[in-house]
């Protein structure tokens, strides 16, 4: 594959003549790659210079949900913020580790797990009691459990379900989850009554609820 910097981009190309198109393919690492049936790299050129504006959305994007990651048995990434493994707040997690006797990746990551759960079931209670108090909305049962396509739920029996991995947002993502439950038992829908009652007890919900879709790209 061989490489051109075009307007400040890396940009690798390769050619096939097989191909009928020309594609543009934008990396993890931000490096746009071309690949194209076109023997010219005037071409290239043309074809970067003709995209250029899709190309830098896309990296902008990219760098915008870039995940985050933390160094397993170093590091924990919870409420928003990454603690060294010898912080107060990772004592749970740190003392599992130390006590496992095969640290196989899967062990470690299952301690991590766990050690999400634990917290959960720890700080996620109260802010529903908290919130509940303030809507006059009560949940018949919480549980909690490792989710990947969605951060909360609400059943038609007003027993809510909260991803365990929320205990990697900030505070105020996880209390706008813990909100947004709590209307859904007055409204199963997302209804304008319902957008309008989350709004009540969180001015900024909009911009709440645009941060936290975002978070699932980055975790």
């Amino acid at each position: 594959m061989n490489s051109l910097n075009i307007f400040g981009l890396d940009v690798n190309y390769k050619y096939n003549p097989r191909l009928k198109n020309s594609y543009i393919n934008i990396l993890p690492s931000t490096q746009v790659v071309v690949k194209t049936p076109i023997k010219s790299e005037k071409y290239i050129y043309d074809l970067i210079e003709g995209k250029y504006e899709w190309i830098i959305k896309k990296i902008d994007h990219i760098k915008k949900h870039k995940k985050r990651d933390v160094n397993i048995e170093d590091e924990v990434l919870i409420f928003g913020e990454v603690y060294s493994i010898d912080h107060e707040i990772a004592t749970s997690l740190r003392d599992k580790l130390q006590k496992l006797r095969a640290p196989t990746q899967e062990n470690i990551l299952n301690n991590y797990d766990r050690y999400y759960k634990e917290m959960s079931q720890s700080h996620i209670p109260g802010r529903v009691e908290h919130y509940s108090c303030l809507m006059g909305l009560y949940p018949t049962n919480i549980k909690f459990r490792k989710m990947k396509r969605r951060w909360g739920s609400c059943d038609s029996k007003k027993e809510l379900t909260f991803n365990t991995n929320l205990l990697k947002l900030s505070r105020e993502l996880i209390d706008y989850v813990i909100v947004h439950e709590l209307a859904h038992i007055k409204h199963m829908n997302h209804s304008k009554r319902f957008h309008d009652l989350v709004k009540l007890y969180l001015p900024d919900a909009k911009e709440l609820e645009k941060k936290i879709r975002e978070e699932f790209y980055r975790l």
